[in-house]
């Protein structure tokens, strides 16, 4: 059985019909859904999925600081090292997900580089991504590198520049 690691950019609140679709197709496969505890896409999901009354969820959370957790899910708390902060803090908690997820479904407001470090690690691990661009309103997979630079392209980024801004816990085999 698939799981499926949902994740997002923190600017993204609300969820289109294609997004609901995908999540209530989920539901009704009884897919085990693992999402971290950020406001914006992570929260609007676990929303989502808590007025469903859908219990098949895992909350990924920094040790000791769960933010969200809408559903009362049981959650999995994630230890950093000490002096670890800021982005290369939480995405910690995104790598847990990444390893023990199957595939993944992610909203991208075309800027989140958290966001980008989880395609790209789905990707670097074999596990295709669901990408909701959140501008085009427009869902496409990801499986390859290619599909990576195609998804860029269109979102008009160069692959060099997005690089220099992804959290040091990405890694950067993709181009």
């Amino acid at each position: 059985m698939k799981t499926v690691f949902i994740g997002g950019s923190r600017h993204i609140s609300r969820l289109s019909s294609d997004v609901r679709d995908r999540l209530d197709s989920m539901v009704s496969q009884n897919l085990p859904i693992l999402i971290g505890d950020a406001n914006g896409a992570d929260r609007a999901v676990q929303q989502y999925l808590s007025s469903r009354q859908y219990e098949n969820v895992q909350v990924y959370c920094m040790k000791g600081h769960c933010r969200n957790n809408a559903g009362v899910w049981p959650v999995v708390e994630v230890s950093a090292p000490r002096g670890v902060k800021g982005a290369e803090f939480y995405s910690l908690k995104d790598q847990e997900m990444t390893q023990k997820a199957s595939v993944g479904l992610m909203l991208w407001d075309g800027k989140s580089t958290g966001t980008l470090a989880n395609i790209i690690r789905l990707i670097e691990q074999q596990k295709p991504v669901v990408v909701y661009q959140a501008k085009l309103h427009e869902v496409r997979t990801i499986k390859t590198s290619e599909d990576l630079r195609s998804l860029l392209s269109q979102s008009g980024l160069e692959s060099e520049e997005v690089l220099d801004r992804l959290p040091q816990a990405s890694t950067r085999t993709l181009f």
